[in-house]
This record gives structure tokens, sequence and C-alpha cells, in this order.
């Protein structure tokens, strides 16, 4: 996403050499959308595996709907736009098949189960190799499940944002769904660098992000020291040691986080490598607790299209 949007201007040739370099050191699942942009980012990443499209377990969604010039159109879960959202998606990334084909947001005026009926199609027809859903609640991801196969839900989940553990996790494990994390890093602040938990540059939403703004920004980088310090115990980066706790939650969880340099790549990478003592994972529990987290995910309309 941050290639192309959200988090200030892109560089379309980095960004490149960042996916081929993931490729090249065994990274192997990606991650987009087509609200990234919009449409921009599932071009991007087309051009960038054109020739390693067998190396890739390609993963995009639908349902934020957006147009060209970037105006939100809301949430569409309605069976007629399925199936459009997703011959546009192929199209943009030139492939024949999307491996992982998500529900981006559940429209709450439609039925999931017509919204499931639509994407049922599309892998019946060949256009779809799996489904997942995002940022929903445990009950729908059961009606979900119950229309077809649910392979993976994706939520928000990192060390200060712990809301899949209200039954969301429990429901996956129940029905046998593996559960993809974005903002891992919590889209940025949990690092070592001072730019990430600041917004500053032109076209970061982070400037008016609920949790990187005023008091909530001063309370929640005390939590951040508090992750120096004990990376700084075990010699490792905070980043590292965010993405290694989301890690450890189980084999079942799979972090995705978004960088658009190949020396944050790297460093990310190398969170894969560190197994975390029950000590050091209470320890960081302990540092940053659900309750000391100040700020909602997002601004108020976007905290009403989750857990949907």
């Amino acid at each position: 996403m941050g290639m192309s949007e959200f988090y200030g201007v892109g560089d379309d040739a980095e960004s490149v050499a960042v996916i081929n370099t993931a490729l090249d050191e065994g990274v192997n699942f990606l991650d987009t959308a087509d609200m990234y942009g919009p449409f921009t980012n599932e071009r991007l990443v087309g051009r960038a595996i054109a020739s390693r499209r067998d190396e890739v377990v390609l993963a995009t969604k639908f349902g934020n709907q957006r147009t060209e010039d970037g105006t939100s159109l809301g949430v569409n879960g309605r069976p007629e736009y399925v199936v459009a959202a997703c011959d546009a998606s192929l199209a943009r990334l030139g492939v024949d098949v999307i491996d992982l084909y998500y529900q981006h947001r559940v429209d709450q005026t439609v039925p999931v189960e017509e919204t499931w009926g639509a994407m049922k199609s599309l892998v019946e027809a060949g256009k779809v190799r799996f489904l997942g859903i995002s940022e929903a609640a445990p009950a729908t991801i059961e009606r979900a499940h119950a229309v077809h196969p649910v392979t993976a839900v994706q939520s928000e989940y990192s060390l200060w944002t712990r809301d899949p553990e209200d039954g969301v996790l429990d429901t996956c494990r129940r029905l046998g769904i593996g559960f993809v994390a974005y903002s891992p890093l919590g889209r940025g602040f949990l690092t070592d660098e001072a730019a990430n938990r600041t917004g500053t540059a032109d076209g970061d939403f982070r400037k008016h992000h609920p949790r990187f703004v005023g008091e909530a920004y001063e309370q929640n980088m005390k939590l951040v020291q508090s992750l120096e310090s004990i990376a700084a115990g075990l010699d490792v980066r905070v980043a590292q040691l965010a993405l290694a706790w989301v890690l450890s939650r189980g084999e079942d969880v799979v972090a995705i986080p978004g960088t658009k340099r190949r020396r944050w790549l790297y460093e990310n990478i190398g969170a894969s490598d560190l197994q975390l003592s029950a000590e050091t994972i209470a320890a960081l529990e302990a540092a940053v607790p659900r309750s000391a987290v100040v700020g909602d995910r997002y601004h108020e309309s976007g905290m009403r299209t989750i857990n949907g």
C-alpha cells in the first residue's frame, strides 16, 4: 500500500526493486488491493512480478470502492460489483488467476452470504484460487465460511492493536482459517525511525492519525521507549522485536509489514530469525499494555468500517 499511497510520495523504481529483492530473499507472499492508489499499486505489482509469477502467492482485495481520481464511493459488497472488481484487478495485475481474493471491508447493507456467493463463483470460474475477508467480526467470518471456506482473515494486529484477540483469532483457529496481520509495526510507530512516528512527508496520512498526534503521540512514545530498552538489551531493532512478537502468536499467523525501501526489507526479514523467550514476550506485552495505547485505529469514518 505504502508504495502507492498514504505514506508519502513513492518511488516506483525502488518499489519494483524491493519486490524483486524480496522474491530473491525467499519472500513469496505479496498483498495489494484495488483501492491502493487507487488502482496504481496493482499495476505496479503486476509489472514487478511479470516474469516471476510462479514465485508469488498473490493477494488482492475489493470492497473499498474508489474512482480513478481517488474519490471514495464507500464499501461495496454487491454481487455484480464483486465480479466486475475481480475482472478489473486481473487486468491490472496482468495475471490469469488471483491466489487469494479478499473482501476488504464488509458491506453492512448487503448480506455477507450474497457477497460470498459471488466470490464463490469466481473460484468456480477459475479466476480466484482462495478467498479471504478483512476486518470482519467472528459471526461474519462464520457466515462467510458457511458459503465457501475462508482461507484467511486479515486484520490489523500488533503489540499496540490487539483487537483480534477478542474472538477473531479463536474463531479462525476453530474453523482452520489462517490469520494475516497487517500493520504489524503499528504503521511505523513501533520502529526505531523517528520519521515513521511523525508522518511529516507530504501525502502521509499519519500526520492526522489519532495515535500519531498531540497528547496521544506523547503517551504512545513512552511505549516505544520501553521497547527500545528491551531491544537494546537483545541487540536487535525495535521493528524486529515487534514483528517477532506477531510471528510468535502461532504458526497460523502471518505478518505483512509494508516497506518502500530495501534497507527496511532486510531488517523485516531478519525478524523471522528471532526466537523470543517466554520472558521476552511477557516483557514486550508489559511494555505495551493494551490499555496504555492512546487513540483509535482510524478516524471515526474508518472505525465504522471495521468489525463488520
